[in-house]
């Protein structure tokens, strides 16, 4: 604790605030080791519900908004049975949305046509549509962070293995997810030494930073080769095996039943519409 304290007061604030977003992302990996019900179920049938969901919320128009809005609930609940924080997983998505804006925000220049929202309100079509991709955006990068974070990246890759994908896309897959965070580590340290040779605002050029850049990658193609060369020495053949094995039990079926409910029925039922209709003739 002492020695944390010392650091902060010696190392310049960038290098702890590159700590700090070094451990949020390892927090979703300490999500997913918790002891609820959702965490319980088995990743296979998680993740058919989840591939369903997806497909489902991208299967709607462009101009579909209120139909996408029951299908909030699916990652609300998770959520909720699953004990993860809101606002995490809403900080997650935030920090990719500037990727569905920037897909979106030419939709109303090129959409221009006038849709009635109200009996005295239009608005250009190309809002709509933007709306809409806003949605499935937060929709489907939600439930897949609900996913890793009520399983665990490496069960995902099991589960994928045991439902038939190649072993070659899946330990491409598991590599990429735990490698980032030895990528992560080695830039720490360069980030570190840069740091403690630099006083006030020297070291941060866009010289030190091509440098920075090219001492990590020399780095990390010098680490993939020494971790290649170790595992064949330890006889990988390009899959990943594993001493785990997982069990269809009735929760597990009972789960996926019920997600493919909700889905089929507010996928081919106007349940928005049928609610409004509902109200509509109660305060009427």
């Amino acid at each position: 604790m002492i020695f944390n304290k010392a650091i902060k007061g010696v190392l310049p604030e960038g290098i702890m605030t590159f700590d700090e977003k070094y451990y949020n992302i390892g927090f979703i990996d300490q999500l997913s080791y918790k002891d609820t019900f959702v965490h319980r179920l088995d990743p296979r049938a998680k993740l058919i519900a989840t591939l369903f969901f997806l497909f489902t919320v991208v299967s709607f128009s462009k101009y579909e908004i209120a139909a996408l809005l029951p299908f909030f609930l699916y990652p609300m609940l998770l959520m909720t049975i699953g004990e993860i924080p809101f606002m995490f997983i809403f900080r997650k998505v935030i920090m990719v949305s500037p990727f569905a804006i920037f897909i979106g925000i030419f939709n109303p220049l090129l959409d221009s046509a006038q849709v009635a929202v109200f009996p005295e309100l239009t608005i250009s079509a190309g809002w709509i549509s933007f709306l809409s991709i806003l949605i499935k955006f937060t929709l489907t990068v939600s439930t897949a962070l609900l996913l890793i974070a009520t399983t665990s990246f490496p069960n995902v890759c099991h589960g994928l293995r045991q439902l038939g994908l190649p072993s070659l896309f899946v330990s491409q897959l598991s590599f990429l997810y735990r490698y980032i965070f030895v990528l992560m580590e080695e830039t720490m340290r360069i980030v570190r030494a840069r740091n403690m040779r630099s006083y006030g605002e020297r070291g941060k050029g866009i010289r030190i930073f091509v440098r920075i850049v090219g001492t990590l990658f020399i780095r990390t193609v010098e680490r993939a080769e020494r971790i290649y060369f170790a595992m064949l020495s330890r006889g990988f053949q390009g899959d990943m095996p594993s001493l785990k094995r997982f069990h269809i039990a009735t929760g597990d079926i009972v789960f996926a039943l019920s997600v493919g409910v909700f889905l089929y029925v507010f996928r081919l039922y106007p349940a928005t519409q049928i609610l409004g209709r509902f109200v509509q003739g109660v305060f009427s």
